[in-house]
């Protein structure tokens, strides 16, 4: 499996990951046990999308991280309409640095 289709792997992983606990959120907030339930069914198939990379789950996960951490903050200023401070965005580029490592440091 190439690099180019395992970061595609891991934005689907990631918007499926966000939108089912935005749904789930929803729910929580009023839009009722429908949309929770839902939220859990796409969190499961976020399990499942994330989990067709074939690598060890600690660099699988631990370099997924950094894809999650992004597509979580553009999705929180996006759709919930939050101010992303610049402590955060400096966050967030610590951890694609540590998602960097990850994927590319030797065993």
């Amino acid at each position: 499996m190439n690099n180019s289709f395992i970061w595609l792997i891991f934005i689907l992983s990631a918007l499926l990951e966000v939108g089912g606990d935005a749904l789930i959120r929803k729910g929580l907030r009023g839009w009722g046990i429908g949309v929770i339930a839902i939220g859990f069914i796409i969190l499961g198939c976020y399990g499942l999308v994330v989990n067709m990379v074939k690598w060890d789950f600690s660099k699988l996960l631990g370099a997924y991280v950094a894809c999650f951490a992004v597509i979580s903050v553009l999705f929180g200023q996006i759709v919930f309409k939050e101010a992303i401070s610049t402590s955060t965005w400096a966050g967030i580029v610590i951890i694609i640095i540590g998602g960097l490592v990850i994927q590319f440091g030797t065993k």
